[in-house]
């Protein structure tokens, strides 16, 4: 390696730190007395002081700060009688920024800020800035959301241009355009989402074919039939990359018209979209298929909780029958309390409102099973990692933090998507066509004997040969 080198600082809330080398696998590894004036994120150059192959780091020294990351820093302000300063939420910016009284008149102690770096640090001196924003209290509801985005300067609003694009869109599908698809808003079709889901972008449908196997469709909204190339949606969507979901909010890839509205697959509207059409049979085996666009009318908007309840109910053999007496409420209804008697109500009412859909439910939990077979004999890992949900209060408040539900109608969808995912990608790699894959590489062999000699205390072992590193070893090994 080169006596001096280029990369990115990553500091360490502890004082130390790395600096990346670009193209290469190994960092440098930085002491808190050879960070100089580096920030987390800054461009630095770096003089290698202990090159040792022996040892898991190079050990360096920054000698010069090419170029800064950050000029915007949030954090919380604390006010002296003649000046204050402002402590980031950043642990890994280890400088407080001094703020003149001139600059922090207007602004209360304790209060989430935004600062503007006007000097860095330099020796033992700290940085200096500016208040530009004052975003609230430290405890004030959604100020810890705000500072986020501040933080990371996520694309919390839409350009004008942009909105305004989104606004000229129609709200209604274009007619014209209709015979050129493949008409579905006959067939029964649903969405299957969270309670809270606010954009509806895919849904899914079911048959069972006189030959015994199964079509699938999965139908996603069609977005780029109003997103064009090049256009200022299109260069926006670029810019953001995708949807962000924080605690309490979304901000959106797209405006709300299209990712709430025309791009939304809403109950009882006509919508356009992309449905991949699957054949499968009882193994599990896509035997043919097909992508198509299309037009639906989705049959019902569903949760992932209303479906499993559905299915509950259909599974049970013994169901509880109500028993009354005379002049009065059903003894089941006696001992409920108020919350348990709504919830009993709106149960009843979601199976009578649904009840021509069971045969879709069952069929839907028929074929998600014999897929989730097929994948666990392939080597499929089942990583069911339980996830927590955080309960706010009507002011925003973290109140509670609870197990968050996962049903099996939750595993239907996620077959589904597994699916129709595997089976477009099979279809663009025999076109030979450009197209972008997520992929799991296949592991290092250097690294699973690495993870055997820790498996080996706990009694595991995943077989390694260079002919043999396929997923079943690991399947095996932990099942």
């Amino acid at each position: 390696m080169k006596r001096e080198v280029t990369g990115i600082f990553r500091g360490n809330e502890k004082g130390f730190g790395f600096v990346k080398i670009e193209d290469e696998e190994g960092e440098i590894y930085i002491s808190r007395g050879n960070t100089g004036e580096a920030l987390d994120g800054d461009e630095v150059l770096v003089k290698i002081i202990e090159n040792d192959s022996r040892k898991e780091h190079n050990e360096g020294k920054i000698i010069k700060v090419l170029s800064h990351n950050k000029n915007k820093i949030v954090g919380v302000f604390q006010k002296s009688k003649n000046f204050g300063f402002v402590v980031p939420d950043d642990k890994k910016i280890n400088t407080d920024i001094y703020i003149s009284k001139k600059n922090s008149k207007k602004v209360k102690n304790k209060q989430k800020v935004v600062v503007q770096i006007t000097k860095y640090p330099k020796g033992n001196k700290s940085a200096e800035g500016v208040i530009i924003e004052v975003l609230g209290n430290v405890n004030q509801a959604g100020v810890d959301m705000l500072s986020l985005v501040k933080e990371y300067d996520l694309p919390y609003e839409f350009p004008e241009p942009v909105i305004n694009e989104a606004k000229s869109i129609k709200q209604e599908i274009a007619k014209k355009d209709i015979p050129n698809r493949l008409d579905l808003r006959e067939k029964e079709i649903f969405t299957i989402d969270g309670e809270d889901a606010k954009d509806l972008d895919d849904a899914v449908a079911v048959e069972k074919l006189k030959n015994g196997n199964y079509l699938l469709n999965v139908s996603i909204a069609d977005v780029s039939y109003y997103v064009k190339e090049n256009s200022k949606l299109d260069k926006e969507a670029l810019l953001r990359g995708t949807s962000i979901y924080m605690l309490d909010r979304v901000i959106p890839m797209l405006p709300k018209e299209l990712s709430n509205g025309i791009c939304s697959l809403n109950q009882k509207t006509d919508r356009f979209a992309i449905t991949v059409l699957m054949e499968i049979d009882k193994d599990g085996y896509v035997v043919s298929s097909d992508i198509k666009k299309s037009i639906i009318n989705v049959t019902r908007r569903m949760s992932y909780k209303e479906v499993q309840a559905i299915l509950n109910e259909a599974n049970n053999e013994d169901k509880v029958k109500v028993k009354k007496k005379k002049n009065s409420e059903p003894i089941e209804k006696i001992n409920l309390n108020k919350e348990e008697l709504y919830a009993k109500e709106e149960k009843e009412k979601l199976l009578q409102e649904c009840s021509n859909y069971v045969k879709h439910f069952k069929l839907m939990e028929e074929l998600a099973n014999i897929l989730k077979k097929r994948r666990n004999i392939a080597g499929s890992l089942n990583l069911d990692i339980p996830e927590s949900k955080i309960i706010l209060d009507e002011n925003g408040i973290a109140i509670d933090v609870k197990k968050y539900d996962m049903y099996f109608s939750n595993e239907i969808i996620e077959q589904f998507m597994l699916t129709a995912n595997e089976t477009v990608a099979e279809k663009f790699y025999w076109l030979e066509a450009p197209f972008i894959y997520r992929v799991h590489e296949v592991p290092d062999l250097d690294k699973i004997k690495d993870l055997n000699a820790f498996l080996w205390n706990l009694g595991y072992k995943i077989k390694t040969t260079r002919r043999y590193r396929a997923s079943k070893s690991f399947c095996r090994c932990f099942r």
